[in-house]
């Protein structure tokens, strides 16, 4: 499964989705899912299984409020498939949404406002494993190439109690679970995706790439 094909689906249909404001994909923690959820299949070199489970449909600002929302949501899976190349998009079906956001394979984004609040979720599955060292082209991604995702760079974390939270004070020390030296966590939308080393670049901070991880060479 390529991990990297499925964020950029998340992230087309982020960028499709018609509310009126951003909308940026994460991975999830909760893959379960209640409700009913719009499912469809694309037939190709690379084929897929998208799902996608939209919170208030009432807040989709297609100018169709009255439409199915199956037929809403259909121009949002073809943006999506465009980064898969060449292919069938079957008929979106209606299904229980726990039945495709559990299924092996599947992965699950949360899609958020910029107030942070979930409006909709995604579960994508990518179905054959031909597609991995092979990149997307350059014109499948055209359609999405606006779309922003957030690159993190983290050199560590550690976990306090609330107490020693609201003691915090100018000038006190917090350490961090790990060394000095050690490489910092390269993140894509929350998941890792590589290692770097921090470094100073024009008087900014930066990150010398050092490491891709696998999941994401083979994307």
């Amino acid at each position: 499964m390529s991990t990297f094909q499925a964020t950029a689906v998340a992230a087309a249909i982020a960028g499709r989705l018609p509310f009126g404001h951003p909308v940026v994909p994460s991975p999830t923690t909760d893959p379960g899912a209640d409700g009913t959820a719009v499912a469809i299949t694309f037939a190709g070199a690379t084929g897929a299984m998208i799902a996608i489970q939209v919170i208030d449909p009432g807040a989709l600002q297609d100018g169709s409020p009255k439409a199915d929302l199956v037929d809403r949501l259909h121009p949002v899976f073809e943006a999506a498939v465009v980064v898969l190349g060449a292919g069938a998009l079957g008929d979106g079906q209606e299904v229980i949404a726990a039945e495709v956001f559990t299924a092996p394979g599947a992965e699950v984004f949360d899609l958020v406002g910029i107030d942070g609040t979930l409006v909709a979720r995604t579960a994508v599955r990518i179905d054959d494993d031909r597609a991995a060292g092979r990149p997307a082209a350059p014109q499948r991604l055209s359609r999405i190439a606006g779309v922003e995702m957030d690159l993190v760079v983290e050199i560590g974390r550690t976990r306090m109690p609330v107490r020693d939270v609201l003691s915090l004070e100018p000038g006190r020390v917090v350490e961090l679970d790990r060394a000095a030296g050690s490489p910092a966590d390269i993140k894509l939308n929350g998941r890792l995706i590589g290692y770097g080393t921090v470094v100073v670049a024009d008087g900014d901070f930066a990150v010398r790439v050092e490491r891709i991880l696998d999941t994401a060479e083979s994307a």
